[in-house]
């Protein structure tokens, strides 16, 4: 799979675990920056991962600053994006089976990382279950 990563320096140090990780399973990975821990400013980063992922240069994207919390509301001004902040294995599940979500955010300093490896593995491995949930997701599409 072909997926978009991309923090600010609050999550490169995580950035760089879990590019490494999706790189050794064999996923294809967009490094989107950062590219050091020097002070950036997380709406750019989460902004260009959900374009990526919304232009279909990447399947689905992660994105990564200190809590996940700024950079997740970064992406998901992107139309199209439903990025979801997890924190757990159950939260990375559920974005996925019941919301579809086609970015993931984490948080590099409140998340140790074999957990946030964890949590991609989760996300990364399960499938949208469509049914009733397909309705919601087309209504957030639409707003």
């Amino acid at each position: 799979m072909k997926i978009a990563l991309a923090a600010d320096h609050g999550g490169f140090e995580l950035k760089e675990k879990v590019k490494s990780y999706l790189q050794t399973n064999g996923h294809d990975v967009i490094d989107l920056g950062c590219h050091t821990d020097e002070s950036t400013d997380y709406p750019e980063y989460g902004k260009v991962c959900g374009e990526a992922v919304m232009q279909g240069n990447a399947e689905r994207g992660i994105v990564i600053c200190g809590t996940g919390i700024g950079i997740s509301i970064a992406a998901n001004k992107v139309k199209g994006i439903r990025c979801a902040l997890c924190t757990s294995l159950i939260m990375a599940e559920m974005s996925r089976k019941h919301n579809n979500s086609n970015i993931i955010a984490l948080g590099g300093r409140i998340l140790e990382h074999d957990v946030a490896l964890s949590i991609v593995e989760v996300w990364l491995n399960t499938e949208f279950e469509g049914g009733r949930h397909q309705r919601r997701v087309d209504l957030l599409d639409r707003m």
